[in-house]
């Protein structure tokens, strides 16, 4: 998602809503980490995330699932990236 606009005069959820249709990587307060096409979100930022790629480091090592579609809640995430595509495995 490109913004057209300047940053100064954009707001948060104005940046999401842009990035519906794209590639986003969420960064979750947890161990886990999610890449997936955004269909939505609402005012607490929960997200609805297709065709996902779920990233979760932990003592057994790293592992990596696919999941058709995902609600993330909102108060577990830590970071938004549009157009990232998680992390080097």
């Amino acid at each position: 998602c490109t913004p057209r606009v300047s940053m100064s005069q954009l707001l948060p959820l104005e940046l999401v809503d842009k990035c519906i249709g794209s590639r986003l990587h969420v960064v979750m307060k947890s161990e886990k980490e999610f890449v997936g096409t955004l269909l939505g979100f609402d005012d607490f930022v929960n997200l609805v995330l297709e065709d996902v790629t779920e990233f979760e480091s932990g003592p057994e090592g790293h592992k990596v699932s696919k999941l058709e579609q995902i609600l993330l809640n909102g108060n577990n995430i830590a970071l938004l990236v549009p157009g990232g595509e998680g992390p080097a495995v």
